[in-house]
């Protein structure tokens, strides 16, 4: 009977194992699957020990999973309630940063949470995707080419780039400013109103190299050039080629590897962990892992497609243009293609912040994924 199928309701534990069958599994396996392949890089990189990297990172990734199951189950009412104050939680911390942060290779990047190390522009990235699509969810696609529209959005997107820029962290702050574009034109911004933004960006290229700080400065001209100081700035990208290059088609072999094992190769377990892993495991091994890092990237926008509201899509497809952008930087860095920018490969590489926010975002990303099917506001109110 109609009416009593009105009248019942499923019960919480009901809708909580919906909800838990309804997650992705197949996706939730290729993130376990990298965090696998970083505790074997991280393992090597320790001298063949868990301590003082792999150990820690599994932790950090155990706590991560949970964080991402929990998050996956929320609902997209409750996150977009809770939108506004993230950012502004995001905000805050990153003006906290420059007042008190902790400084490291030439910026403050860091502050101390309760004796716990945190970088806040890591956060900052996953905050920025959440109010973008809190705010495009509330406008009509139709009224998009109202310039008026998009002005808050627009401020939205500056306010934490510009903050990022002053720590300094360029690299980082050109990230949010790409994720932020992505949303823009995803939600429907208009072809020539995204040419008006893009225009000038050619012509600024000798003034922001002007007013760069002089370790960016360098990190340009080693990439450059970077033969011309093999032994100081130019060290980094030259072990790294020979750690890439040394690897041939299957590698050195687990734990063999010269230049990582020797201590030639810098930054091994953060920024240039890919140099390790393609010199042990090969060109073989270094385009696996490329594989497993793509099938995430792909499997992030194919689930955004197939959200029926515009808040889950713009959520799934900010989450996985942040994560392509991780990935893309870092190869480009360990390869020499791009400057050397101290951006780490997500799910593989050392560090607390990348690995916690990244799990928060793929988190954020299944929760698009189960609530897909919930209509989109425009929808409901036009009865379809």
């Amino acid at each position: 009977m109609k009416w009593q199928k009105r009248l019942w309701r499923p019960e919480p534990s009901f809708r909580l194992l919906g909800k838990l069958l309804q997650i992705n599994w197949f996706y939730v396996l290729l993130i376990c699957v990298l965090a696998g392949v970083g505790y074997l890089a991280l393992y090597s990189a320790g001298g063949g020990a868990a301590r003082p990297f792999a150990r820690p990172q599994m932790v950090r990734f155990a706590f991560g999973l949970v964080m991402m199951i929990v998050v996956a189950l929320t609902s997209p009412r409750l996150l977009r309630l809770l939108s506004i104050p993230v950012y502004l939680a995001a905000i805050t911390l990153l003006t906290l940063v420059l007042r008190m942060g902790h400084v490291g290779k030439g910026a403050e990047r860091w502050i101390n949470l309760a004796g716990i190390q945190f970088q806040p522009s890591e956060f900052a990235k996953i905050a920025l995707v959440l109010a973008l699509a809190s705010w495009f969810h509330r406008i009509d696609i139709r009224r998009m080419g109202n310039p008026l529209r998009l002005v808050a959005p627009a401020l939205l997107t500056l306010l934490p780039v510009v903050l990022v820029l002053k720590e300094p962290n360029l690299g980082t702050a050109v990230i949010i400013g790409v994720i932020g574009a992505s949303m823009f034109f995803a939600a429907g911004m208009r072809l020539w109103q995204i040419l008006i933004l893009v225009a000038p960006i050619p012509f600024l290229g000798k003034f922001v190299y002007a007013h760069l700080h002089d370790y960016q400065k360098a990190r340009i001209d080693t990439f450059l050039h970077p033969e011309h100081d093999p032994l100081g700035a130019g060290y980094n990208i030259i072990q790294s080629k020979i750690a890439l290059g040394s690897g041939g088609m299957w590698g050195e072999g687990y734990l063999r590897g010269t230049q990582g094992q020797l201590n030639f190769l810098p930054e091994k377990q953060t920024d240039f962990i890919f140099t390790m892993i393609g010199e042990e495991w090969g060109y073989v091994g270094a385009i696996s892992v490329i594989g497993l890092l793509s099938l995430l990237v792909i499997g992030g926008m194919l689930m955004a497609l197939r959200s029926r509201n515009q808040f889950g899509r713009l959520l799934a497809l900010g989450i996985s243009v942040d994560f392509f952008l991780y990935c893309a930087v870092n190869l480009s860095m360990v390869m020499g293609v791009i400057p050397v920018g101290g951006v780490p490969l997500p799910l593989i590489s050392y560090g607390g912040s990348a690995m916690l926010t990244m799990m928060f975002g793929f988190g954020l990303l299944l929760s698009a994924w189960v609530h897909r099917n919930e209509p989109d506001r425009v929808e409901r109110a036009s009865g379809r």
